[in-house]
This record gives structure tokens, C-alpha cells and sequence, in this order.
């Protein structure tokens, strides 16, 4: 036999450690999400409607699900205020305090417009403003807005609309 092969006789100590199994619980479950979500600042999708009557604000998680959801006629009383910039400030304010809470960071944008329309309306720049300044991180900005492609024919007629 040579030296690797020939046994080695030492005293092995027997050590007992003992070992705690624990059922996890949902409260634990929250609070490691809510640990992971502090560390790596969750992401969100800002899906924004913008008129030139009112202006819609619905952020959902990655895989869609709602996370807070307002509008113009939630935050002023007057109609034709809905679209106003100032308006969709507070908007903006107030889905910022709901997105903190939650400890999302990051954001990914999507504005969408009436279709046809070759705008959106005056609330979208507002709203990102607003939404960066309170901390939040942009990802990406992007116009979903509806066009037609062909489709049915336009009211009018032959000749158009005459005044």
C-alpha cells in the first residue's frame, strides 16, 4: 500500500447540532417581499390615457396586475379641469404615495392617446415630470397610441366636410 491509500485512525468527535424546523407563515412570506422588494426596488408599468378631457393614470406589476389606479374627476371636482397639467400633477402626487408604500423604484411608461389623434394630451409631460422628481426611476417611455390602418371609411362623404 502506498501513503494515500493506507487508513488513517483519529479520534472523530460526535457533534450534535440541533436544528430548528420552522413552518413559514404568510406574515414571514410578506416580510421577506417586502425585505427583497427594499433591495432591489420593485418595477411597475405607468399605463397613461391622455384626452383632451380627461387624463387616466393605471400603474400595474410587471405581470399586470393592478397596483393603483387614478383619474382626473378623483382629484378635482370640476369637469373641465380633468385634463388640465396642474391636475395631472396631483395625480401624479398621489400615485407616487401609493407606489412608496408599495416600494416600487422603477418605472416603465406607456402613453396612449385617443386614436387618431397625433398627441397625447396635455397631462402626459406632467405626469412623468412629477412622477421623476418624486424619486422614481424612468426605464423607458413609450407611445401606444391607436391608429388606424385603413378600416372603415370616414364620415363626410366623396367631398369632405364644407363649411
Amino acid at each position: 500500500m502506498s501513503e494515500l491509500e493506507q487508513p488513517v485512525e483519529t479520534e472523530k468527535e460526535e457533534v450534535k447540532v440541533p436544528v430548528e424546523i420552522s413552518e413559514t407563515t404568510n406574515e414571514e412570506k410578506e416580510s421577506s417581499e417586502e425585505k427583497r422588494k427594499e433591495k432591489g426596488k420593485a418595477e411597475a408599468v405607468v399605463n397613461i390615457y391622455t384626452s383632451f378631457n380627461n387624463t387616466l393614470v393605471h400603474v400595474t406589476d410587471m405581470s399586470g396586475k393592478t397596483l393603483a389606479k387614478v383619474t382626473g374627476g378623483m382629484v378635482t371636482k370640476h369637469g373641465r379641469l380633468k385634463a388640465n397639467p396642474t391636475i395631472a400633477m396631483f395625480i401624479a402626487k398621489r400615485v407616487g404615495e401609493q407606489l412608496k408604500e408599495i416600494g416600487v423604484g422603477n418605472l416603465y411608461f406607456r402613453i396612449r392617446a385617443k386614436t387618431r389623434n397625433p398627441a397625447p394630451g396635455p397631462g402626459a409631460n406632467a405626469i412623468i415630470k412629477s412622477l421623476s422628481r418624486e424619486g422614481f426611476k424612468i426605464l423607458n417611455i413609450l407611445d401606444t397610441t391607436r391608429f388606424p390602418r385603413g378600416g372603415p371609411k370616414k364620415k363626410g362623404g366623396r367631398r369632405g366636410r364644407r363649411p
